[in-house]
């Protein structure tokens, strides 16, 4: 296994929102620490391009577009790089963080380590879903957070930013046919219950490439074949380590 360490690199986007107060939110959840020399209090024009890459269109209205067009500081929140046991836990903390950062005039926020943005109402919903939430309900909190999903590349499915929850990447293999608008939703949910397996089976520790898998006792078997992260290079935000678990067809 890799020896490259996951950590959330978090972009935040003051609308008269010092650096300082940013700091002074974030720090109070614990463990995250402001990144002075990439952190900005003037607005940088690359953002609103930057936060449409990041599917921030899924949950941005109106008020979010311009809350980003009109900041007028950038700061970047860094986690300690995160052993896999503490990666859940640290997740929700700065899930809860940025909540608090939203509330104290953060404009958007979006995750670097994961290529992921949310709308402010849609940060908020999920800081509030994983606040007192435990076991799948916390983990299915999570990965809605922090987890960039569907990605396709032609062949799968397949997700970035479970290495900040301690896991490997999820993926799916798609027929052509099956990416409609109607059959989308179900891949998707495909990808979630296995992420959700991942984070809270004691068995997911002990994936043997080729073991099935079935998504409910009576659902159509899977395949589960399993491999290293070749995506991206070890120096990358986006590797992850503990490599990756495809659903394959069985037949």
């Amino acid at each position: 296994m890799s020896e490259a360490i996951p950590r959330h690199v978090l972009c935040v986007l003051g609308s008269g929102l010092s650096l300082s107060e940013i700091e002074r939110v974030a720090t109070g959840f614990g463990g995250f620490v402001l990144d002075r020399e990439y952190s900005e209090s003037e607005p940088d024009p690359r953002m609103p391009e930057a936060f449409e890459a990041s599917m921030a269109a899924a949950s941005f209205d109106e008020e979010d577009w311009a809350a980003v067009e009109s900041h007028d500081t950038v700061g970047y929140l860094l986690s300690a790089p995160m052993m896999r046991d503490l990666a859940a836990d640290t997740s929700r903390r700065l899930l809860a963080a940025t909540a608090a950062l939203l509330r104290s005039g953060a404009a958007a926020v979006k995750n670097e380590s994961s290529g992921i943005a949310h709308g402010r109402d849609r940060w908020l919903s999920l800081a509030d879903r994983a606040a007192d939430a435990k076991d799948e309900d916390l983990a299915g909190a999570l990965v809605a957070a922090w987890v960039k999903r569907p990605i396709y590349d032609g062949r799968v499915l397949y997700s970035c930013g479970m290495h900040l929850l301690g896991a490997p990447e999820v993926e799916i293999e798609v027929d052509e046919e099956h990416l409609t608008e109607d059959g989308l939703p179900d891949l998707v949910a495909h990808l979630d219950r296995l992420a959700i397996y991942l984070l809270t089976d004691p068995r997911a520790e002990e994936i043997e490439d080729g073991a099935g898998f079935r998504m409910t006792e009576d659902a159509p078997r899977w395949l589960l074949r399993t491999g290293t992260c070749d995506r991206h290079d070890e120096d990358d935000l986006f590797f992850n380590p503990y490599g990756y678990v495809r659903l394959a067809h069985s037949g």
